[in-house]
């Protein structure tokens, strides 16, 4: 016994043809060819790259723009007694000089401190 109406048999015969798939296919490459023309239109309203004449250029001494080749130097901690303790607010701004001259091998080295790294089980004060 066939319990489908005519359309619902029609419909059935369509998509058992192939005739269904072939127009959703049709309307799926519709909308990515329109998808396409539509990026190419808004791509042309786009201003155009810059061309080499006004890319930036590097320095005449032939570092990189933008830098610096100095030396700096840690400030100074302010020391206090055990019972005043020193907020972030008295600190200095700065937290580094600048200075002409390299740091001498002494002051580079870490001098013997370990650092305690993460998972150690160090402190990192020098234990």
């Amino acid at each position: 016994m066939n319990t489908l109406s005519a359309t619902e048999n029609l419909a059935a015969g369509v998509w058992q043809s192939g005739l269904a798939q072939v127009l959703g296919g049709l309307v799926v490459v519709a909308v990515l060819i329109g998808a396409f023309a539509l990026g190419i239109r808004v791509r042309n309203r786009e201003s155009a790259p810059p061309k080499t004449e006004e890319q930036p250029h590097r320095p005449d001494d032939g570092s990189l723009p933008g830098e610096a080749s100095e030396y700096r130097q840690g400030a100074e901690m302010p020391q206090t007694d055990a019972e005043h303790r020193l907020m972030p607010y008295q600190l200095n701004h700065s937290g580094t000089e600048t200075s002409p001259q390299p740091p001498d091998e002494e002051k580079r080295k870490w001098g013997g401190i370990s650092s305690g790294g993460f998972g150690s089980g160090g402190t990192g004060h020098g234990d």
